[in-house]
C-alpha cells in the first residue's frame, strides 16, 4: 500500500516542489508524506512543501529556492515588496526575509524568515512569475512599485521607481502604474513626472 501511494504522486515527484494540498488531491495524506520523509523518499522543504528524489529542483535558481518554497506553502499568498523588487531587479536591497502578501481577513501563517503583509486587495496586479521551472504567485512590477510607496521607506520606493522608469527592465507601463496608484490611493505622480520629464 505504501508503494502504491508513492506511485500516486509520481508526477509530483518530478516537479521542483509540491504541496500537501497537491498530494492530498491525488489521495496521499499528510501522514504518508511524513512517512516518506522519514524513509528518505521525499524531502521536506518547508511547512507543507516537499520535493522528491527525482526532483528537478536544480532548475530553480539556488538564490530563490527558499523564497519559492515559502511562497508555495501559502496558497493565497503573493510575493510582494522587497522580495518582488529583488526578483524584478528593481532594488539593491538584499532581502533578509521573504515578503508575502495575504488577504486582510486571512490568519497570518508563521514561516521562518518571512514577513507577512495583510492587504485588503490582493487581486490588483496579481500574476505569476516563472523562476526556473516553477511558477510563483507575485504582484506585477507596477503593483509592486505602488506598494513600495505604501509600505516601504520612501528612499527604497523612489530608487525602485527610477530604475523601473530607466527602461532597463522592459518598457515601463505608465498607464497601468497610474491606474494602480489611483486605485490604491497612493500619490506617486510627482515622482513619475520628475523622472520622465
Amino acid at each position: 500500500m505504501i508503494k502504491t501511494a508513492l506511485s500516486k504522486i509520481k508526477r509530483l515527484l518530478k516537479q521542483p516542489s509540491f504541496t500537501t494540498a497537491e498530494a492530498r488531491t491525488l489521495g496521499v495524506s499528510p501522514s504518508l508524506l511524513a512517512y516518506y520523509v522519514k524513509k528518505g523518499e521525499i524531502e521536506k522543504l518547508s511547512r507543507g512543501v516537499y520535493c522528491g528524489n527525482e526532483s528537478t529542483r536544480k532548475e530553480v535558481p539556488l538564490e530563490w529556492e527558499d523564497l519559492i518554497a515559502t511562497a508555495r506553502s501559502i496558497p493565497s499568498g503573493r510575493v510582494c515588496l522587497i522580495s518582488a523588487l529583488a526578483l524584478y531587479e528593481l532594488t539593491e536591497e538584499i532581502p533578509r526575509q521573504f515578503w508575502i502578501a495575504i488577504p486582510n481577513e486571512q490568519f497570518a501563517p508563521k514561516r521562518p524568515k518571512t514577513k507577512i503583509i495583510r492587504m485588503r486587495d490582493v487581486k490588483t496586479g496579481s500574476t505569476h512569475m516563472k523562476t526556473g521551472s516553477v511558477s510563483i504567485p507575485i504582484f506585477d512590477k507596477e503593483r509592486t512599485l505602488v506598494d513600495s510607496f505604501r509600505f516601504l521607506a520612501s528612499e527604497i520606493a523612489i530608487k525602485a521607481l527610477k530604475e523601473y522608469l530607466s527602461g532597463n527592465h522592459g518598457k515601463p507601463d505608465l498607464v497601468k502604474l497610474r491606474k494602480y496608484a489611483r486605485k490604491l490611493k497612493t500619490p506617486i505622480e510627482k515622482y513619475v513626472e520628475a523622472f520622465t520629464t
